[in-house]
């Protein structure tokens, strides 16, 4: 006699109001979406959506990466969002304005590219 098993429906996370998060190095471009508490809604980056190389930097790369991260959040119900960029890629605002091409209510935009306050000491000088 098998008793059958009560499996529970997992419920699909519905979300209004979000953070993205974006990395714009100089070889890769990487978009985060995120809820207001930081648990990871979707995420995509300029190599696995299958370019390589030098094409991986280019403001088209990270307007491709960022519609394509923005897809996967409005199956839960994204509507605003907060956007942090971060670093000194050329894709930074081309993935800003993607955002807003696809629908997404832009609230904010902050750059938080970490600077040095005088950094590292400097290398002592080269003597002859």
């Amino acid at each position: 006699m098998a008793t059958a098993k009560k499996t529970k429906r997992k419920e699909k996370k519905s979300v209004y109001e979000g953070n993205v998060y974006i990395q714009a190095t100089f070889n890769n471009t990487i978009v985060t979406i995120t809820d207001l508490k930081g648990n990871a809604l979707s995420w995509a980056s300029s190599g696995m959506l299958g370019f390589r190389g030098a094409k991986k930097s280019t403001p088209f790369a990270a307007q491709t990466v960022a519609e394509t991260a923005v897809d996967k959040a409005k199956l839960y119900g994204l509507r605003e969002v907060h956007v942090f960029v971060k670093g000194p890629g050329v894709g930074r605002e081309s993935a800003v304005r993607a955002m807003g091409n696809k629908g997404l209510k832009v609230r904010s935009i902050d750059d938080i590219t970490p600077i040095p306050h005088n950094g590292c000491r400097p290398r002592k000088t080269r003597s002859m």
